[in-house]
């Protein structure tokens, strides 16, 4: 394993703030763009604009953007603009999730559908999407155009396919696997790929596939925090999406193996209508580690990120590329 991956790291918000620091005067200059381009034409907007910019978190979508821009240290001045769009798009993808799954918290702070309605919060979702995508009309850029409003295509049919799901303990890996490549890793291959296209276009095939793999990984780490990590450290409560009753990789993989007493166990809390069942939720996480659910997601996204680190390759030996080599790491070690 190589390692990126291997190696012991500094603590990961340290690790982010170094991957950052290439691009660290502009990522100000995105959150200054977000604003501009979130014209508060309502009180109401403004408001919720206002709420959603304290809680945008990490940035690290907008900064695989900027990165990728900057592979041949020329990137140009509509990266800040097109990293700007990334990251409104995926703030209109939280505040959509927020309101489907009915959540009262999003990084320790009130989620809009608790703070102000769910239905402000899917119609600001809605609003988020346009403001993005008439930024990017601004920009007269055709592909840039085309390969964000794929993504947004994308996120809308992930999120569906979770929706349609009906028989959820019958999931394969494979529709696991399909369905968080068009809810995370499609995000994360549009932002480095507009990266691209907006200052190192020759890069642009092997930097969509670096986002994507860097995507897949992301989201089976996440996965796996929900299993693992307690809600001090998450921001939110332990087993979230056993609550809701979502079936991830480290459940699936554990399903093949776990005992004839142990499914019936599972297939008893899944058929129950108390989600907040906090020893039902303790049982169901004992299981899957003990069926090697865990262990089995950790190896898969491990693969994924040995695939982003290799798409790196063929890029120059610039600071930009290092921290792009340098989020692998993160992605696999983050705590939160």
């Amino acid at each position: 394993m190589s390692g990126v991956i291997a190696r012991a790291r500094t603590p990961v918000t340290a690790a982010l703030r170094e991957i950052q620091a290439p691009v660290a005067d502009r990522l100000e200059e995105v959150v200054a763009a977000m604003r501009e381009i979130l014209v508060a034409e309502l009180p109401l907007i403004g408001s919720v604009t206002d709420h959603l910019l304290r809680m945008r978190g990490k940035m690290f979508r907008p900064t695989l953007t900027l990165l990728a821009s900057a592979v041949e240290e020329r990137p140009q001045p509509r990266a800040v603009t097109a990293a700007a769009v990334v990251e409104l798009m995926h703030l209109a993808t939280l505040v959509h999730d927020d309101s489907v799954d009915h959540s009262v918290l999003r990084r320790g702070l009130p989620t809009v559908n608790s703070l102000f309605s769910h239905q402000v919060s899917v119609i600001m979702g809605d609003y988020l999407y346009s403001r993005a995508l008439s930024a990017l009309v601004g920009l007269a850029d055709l592909e840039l155009l085309r390969i964000l409003t794929n993504v947004s295509n994308e996120l809308t049919i992930g999120e569906m396919r979770q929706l349609a799901a009906l028989d959820r303990l019958g999931s394969s890996e494979e529709d696991y696997l399909t369905t968080i490549r068009c809810k995370t890793a499609v995000l994360l291959a549009g932002a480095c790929e507009i990266g691209a296209v907006s200052g190192a276009a020759r890069y642009r095939n092997a930097l969509a596939v670096y986002g994507d793999r860097l995507g897949m990984a992301f989201q089976i780490a996440d996965d796996i925090l929900d299993y693992v990590e307690d809600s001090g450290t998450t921001g939110k409560p332990s087993g979230l999406d056993l609550r809701e009753r979502k079936v991830t990789l480290p459940l699936i993989a554990a399903l093949r193996t776990m005992t004839a007493a142990q499914r019936s166990r599972v297939d008893a809390f899944f058929a129950r209508e108390d989600p907040d069942d906090d020893a039902g939720v303790a049982d169901m996480v004992e299981i899957v580690v003990d069926a090697g659910g865990i262990d089995y997601a950790r190896r898969r996204g491990a693969e994924f990120a040995l695939q982003a680190e290799a798409a790196l390759a063929a890029l120059p030996p610039t600071p930009a590329r290092t921290s792009l080599l340098e989020a692998v790491g993160y992605v696999m070690e983050r705590r939160s």
